[in-house]
């Protein structure tokens, strides 16, 4: 968690020295985005909240999502991007992080090979990243998965 939490603390930094708020939803990396950004004295000035978002059910249910967008297949940009746009706005926050992914050791049902991941940040600047590991390691996917969506939302904050 060394490496996670150092990336947090600077995003924490920067995201309260600006007074901005980020709302996180996660799936493959199964909350370790969220802890990696609690883990930060002073979380509370800008963490508005989060949750993993891993069936369906949960699109649904947590992020209020309508049917068409519950049915759409996971683990892809244009997913990616729609989450984090609806936990933004859901939670009333400046950014919002999304994560989907295969951590493995298997593939997921839409066909994504383990180690596939999107990653998406959305405000007042959009992004998205798609990263492939090539590994089917899960843990160390979902390690790479939260390292990967908090460097993107640093990227975002620095250059956006």
């Amino acid at each position: 968690m060394d490496r996670l939490s150092e990336m947090a603390g600077a995003l924490g930094a920067r995201l309260k020295a600006r007074g901005a708020t980020v709302a996180v939803a996660e799936s493959s990396a199964g909350g370790l985005v969220s802890a990696a950004l609690l883990a930060v004295p002073g979380a509370s000035a800008y963490y508005r909240g989060g949750g993993v978002i891993y069936t369906r059910e949960a699109r649904a249910a947590l992020l209020g999502l309508p049917a068409e967008a519950v049915a759409m297949p996971g683990a892809t940009e244009e997913y990616a991007l729609l989450v984090a746009r609806a936990v933004r706005e859901t939670l009333g926050a400046d950014w919002g992080l999304a994560e989907t992914g295969a951590s493995g050791p298997a593939g997921n049902r839409y066909g994504h090979a383990p180690g596939h991941c999107c990653v998406a940040v959305a405000g007042p600047v959009e992004r998205c990243v798609t990263l492939e590991t090539g590994s089917a390691d899960r843990e160390e996917n979902m390690w790479r998965f939260a390292a990967a969506a908090l460097a993107l939302l640093d990227e975002t904050l620095r250059t956006g």
